[in-house]
């Protein structure tokens, strides 16, 4: 992808985000411009770096957080922010954990093409290819008329309907259950994938809808646990667009999963981010107890309303280019130097990073909201509450006067909310949030 480099003062970054010419009056207008002297530049980023490759993070998360980042250099830094590689590693050593990995994730996608050819094709499917008890479905490349019930319907992809039949019927009846889940969640997947951020340009290229499918098929196969849910392919789609090499979109993706797979992880009685809307209640039952009165009363005691918020991180509510902006706000207040340990196998890391380990942390490599847990410490609590919980706070803070007047039912609740996607500030509203986590601080505290 080619980026501009620095223009005039306030250009918008939506220009590096090219909306398809039918949907952009279906779009919100971001409010995110790019500001010299506030948003991380290039030349910025590359100077933060010694000769050998160490990486000053604690200036690049102040900049992030007064102007966010440069589109041109945006997946870059995002591999520091989530934690993929250690600032305090050489240049050498991050192209040998990159060359790694890259390999890595060729073998486990080699492992998946194996069980099902479409991986790795440049396409991919969107309708059914194996039965609950195992057998394959034939023919899954039109509407699946004996099963109108089910409402399975398989959207063209140009020219490859008579060879993804020939794939199909290859497969033979599965009996391992693992083998099973992971082929019967493929069509869902795909699915997903033609409805994310379809309003953008990037995703018209078949290509790049197949890498996303791709992504989130070898993901689903390697977490046994949460395997793949609804919303994933939100999360994971700025990847794609930001990293031109499919596996180290993938270790991007990955890394932010590990922050939020326990959003995704269902049992029988619960959903995981139930926890995380239990806490919102919490919250804004000590911050404001009335607006969290009325919405008891209303029946939105148990937040469902802010599920999709916390789910897929605010996508739906920012437009493409602030929600990314957004991100990495969060990320660059949330970081945490150990960042890169906590996700790596030690076993596997080069033995001359390995030396950075064990050190004390210097909090001026920390995040701001970070440094106000641990000097709270609330660092030291079992799981310290993620800034997308206060975010969300932020949000309900704001529309408070707006809900008490105003919402009759939860109906109203969720209207009110769904009006507000695209006139959030992001800045705005992670500056509320710290308020709101400080203010919180000091009231539990207190308790």
């Amino acid at each position: 992808m080619i980026f501009e480099m620095w223009g005039d003062n306030g250009v918008p970054a939506d220009s590096f985000y090219q909306i398809r010419p039918e949907c952009i009056n279906d779009v919100p207008v971001s409010r995110f411009k790019i500001k010299p002297g506030k948003t991380l530049s290039p030349r910025k980023w590359h100077a933060a770096f010694t000769e050998e490759g160490y990486l000053d993070i604690g200036k690049i998360l102040r900049r992030i957080y007064r102007g966010g980042i440069h589109p041109s250099i945006r997946g870059e830094v995002w591999e520091f922010l989530l934690g993929c590689y250690d600032p305090k590693s050489t240049f050498d050593e991050r192209e040998q954990i990159r060359q790694r990995r890259r390999l890595e994730y060729a073998r486990w996608k080699e492992e998946c093409r194996q069980m099902f050819p479409f991986v790795g094709s440049g396409r991919y499917i969107s309708s059914p290819v194996i039965t609950d008890d195992g057998q394959p479905i034939q023919d899954p490349s039109v509407l699946l008329e004996s099963n109108p019930d089910k409402g399975l319907v398989l959207v063209p992809q140009d020219n490859y309907r008579s060879s993804s039949i020939d794939a199909r019927n290859n497969l033979e009846k599965v009996t391992d259950k693992r083998v099973i889940q992971w082929l019967l969640t493929l069509h869902q997947i795909g699915l997903d994938v033609i409805r994310t951020d379809r309003t953008l340009v990037f995703y018209e290229k078949q290509e790049n809808l197949s890498k996303l499918w791709d992504i989130l098929a070898v993901y689903a196969w390697l977490d046994k646990d949460v395997g793949y849910g609804q919303g994933m392919s939100d999360l994971c789609s700025p990847m794609i667009i930001l990293l031109e090499d499919e596996a180290d979109a993938f270790w991007c993706f990955e890394r932010l999963m590990r922050r939020l797979r326990g959003n995704f992880k269902c049992t029988d009685r619960s959903v995981g981010v139930e926890t995380q809307l239990s806490n919102l209640a919490s919250i804004t039952q000590v911050l404001d107890p009335k607006l969290h009165k009325h919405l008891e009363q209303l029946g939105g005691g148990d937040y469902l309303f802010a599920f999709r918020m916390l789910m897929v991180q605010f996508r739906r509510e920012f437009s493409f280019c602030d929600s990314l902006y957004l991100w990495e706000m969060m990320w660059a207040l949330e970081y945490d130097p150990d960042l890169f340990w906590m996700y790596e196998d030690a076993r596997r890391a080069p033995t001359s990073a390995e030396s950075s380990r064990g050190k004390v942390k210097s909090i001026r490599q920390c995040g701001k909201y970070e440094r106000e847990n641990m000097r709270t410490g609330a660092k030291n609590s079992e799981t310290p509450l993620p800034i997308s919980i206060f975010l969300a706070a932020s949000v309900l803070k704001d529309k408070s006067s707006k809900l008490l007047h105003e919402a009759r039912g939860l109906d109203d609740v969720v209207k009110i909310l769904n009006d507000m996607t695209g006139n959030l500030d992001a800045k705005k509203a992670c500056s509320g949030a710290m308020k709101l986590h400080k203010k919180y601080l000091r009231k539990a505290k207190k308790t």
